[in-house]
């Protein structure tokens, strides 16, 4: 069955030259097929847990799906894995009627690393033309010191992190304001997912807003625990999320597309100060 976190004996060595063993805890990392309508479509390397998210998520990055709408069922297929327990590493979705299959030229038959996830395979242009959203409209201005708390607020939350140190987190922040979110003014931290992957971390959040809340998500911050790569701007782009702040550096490509789509693209968020690398009329001042 998967497993989150995995149990393992280590040996803990010094530089005094003593040393001794302890059990240690591990992120998971197995396999998840994606298949849509029984048929394969992608294999990434990803933590257990939330693969329902993980795997609608990523379709919508992919333009398989618009919205939960798109989605008629979603479940695991069986089957037994090498343990003789059932396998809990194949996610089916049914697509509902009148949407159209995904091209084929789009099916991934060998599996992407935790690490890099599917790069690319878009350009800056083919984005602006999927991308179902116009960031351009979304004018919502978060004050400087909530964007600040954001990195302490998604550590806070950081369970499996916590246990192994192994993890990446991508945090969803929505205005306070929201209908269902209890009024009031600030961020309110509406989903928190960790993954061995952070592109898989952030399909998690998608598919979770998806399903949730729907899209797109005026005025709503994407808070990473780590770079902003040009995936992740894409995710958060097609998701119609309009600020992403990541703890350390976005990359050149990341950067580039975020000013072409309109994104505000935060780094080196570190509770203290941070760097404005596109969209600044979206970081207003005071609390």
């Amino acid at each position: 069955m998967a497993r989150v976190t995995q149990r393992r004996r280590v040996r803990r060595l010094h530089a005094d030259g003593s040393s001794r063993e302890r059990a240690d805890v591990l992120a998971g990392e197995e396999p998840l097929e994606v298949r849509v309508d029984g048929r394969a479509f992608s294999v990434t390397m990803r933590t257990p847990g939330d693969d329902f998210d993980l795997a609608v998520g990523f379709l919508h990055g992919e333009g398989v799906v618009r919205s939960w709408a798109d989605v008629a069922q979603i479940d695991y297929r069986s089957g037994i894995g090498a343990d003789g327990m059932r396998d809990y590493n194949v996610v089916d979705v049914r697509l509902a009627d009148g949407v159209p299959p995904p091209d084929p030229s789009l099916e991934r038959h060998v599996y992407t690393s935790s690490s890099c996830g599917i790069c690319g395979t878009a350009s800056i242009e083919s984005v602006r033309r999927a991308g179902a959203f116009d960031l351009g409209q979304d004018a919502g201005v978060t004050p400087l010191a909530q964007l600040l708390a954001l990195p302490d607020r998604l550590r806070e939350g950081q369970a499996v992190f916590d246990r192994t140190g192994g993890v990446h987190a991508a945090g969803l922040f929505l205005p306070g304001d929201r209908e269902g979110d209890g009024g009031g003014d600030g961020l309110v931290l509406a989903c928190l997912r960790e993954d061995v992957g952070r592109h898989n971390a952030v399909d998690k959040v998608v598919g979770w807003a998806l399903r949730e809340r729907g899209l797109p998500l005026p005025g709503s911050v994407l808070q990473v625990s780590g770079r902003a790569s040009f995936e992740l701007v894409q995710k958060a782009a097609l998701a119609g999320i309009p600020t992403l702040s990541a703890v350390s550096a976005p990359s050149s490509l990341a950067a580039e597309l975020a000013e072409d789509v309109g994104l505000t693209l935060l780094g080196f968020n570190r509770g203290t100060s941070l760097n404005v690398y596109t969209g600044g009329h979206r970081v207003g001042a005071g609390s």
